[in-house]
């Protein structure tokens, strides 16, 4: 089904997973990042790994999915996150790190995203940009500048 995780996750004590859906607005939405401290069979035990709440502790259900685009109808339960080794340009916006590194082999293909991806790091020392062509586009609207 799109839009949702993989039907199998193996995840460890120290991982870093990202939540794909909003569970307790606002402390915990889409795209926060958190550190697995402990896994149970139903909940896994987290710390939110940036921001304000940095270091709080999170127990993330198991959610259960019934879909209703099937002529039958069951039921399973999945945990809303994926592991996050990387993020988009997007899921970064808002978000400081102490480290980055910026993949440019593709373009970016949104207003405002060569913006947006370096300036979420807090030092320009511990920005890292893989340009393999040697440059990019910087895709801006016209209108934008009037």
């Amino acid at each position: 089904m799109p839009g949702l995780p993989s039907h199998e996750i193996c995840l460890k004590n120290g991982i870093l997973i990202i939540l794909l859906r909003n569970l307790r607005p606002p402390q915990h939405c889409n795209g926060t990042r958190l550190k697995v401290t402990q896994l149970q069979q139903n909940i896994i035990e987290a710390q939110i790994f940036t921001g304000c709440d940095a270091r709080e502790t999170v127990f993330i259900p198991r959610i259960p999915i019934i879909p209703n685009n099937f002529p039958f109808q069951f039921k399973r339960t999945q945990f809303q996150v994926s592991v996050c080794y990387a993020m988009t340009i997007n899921k970064a916006q808002g978000q400081t790190f102490c480290v980055a590194g910026v993949d440019l082999g593709v373009s970016c293909f949104s207003h405002g995203q060569l913006y947006v991806a370096p300036s979420r790091v807090s030092s320009s020392r511990n920005l890292y940009v893989h340009v393999p062509d040697g440059s990019t586009f910087n895709i801006v609207y016209p209108e934008a500048l009037r």
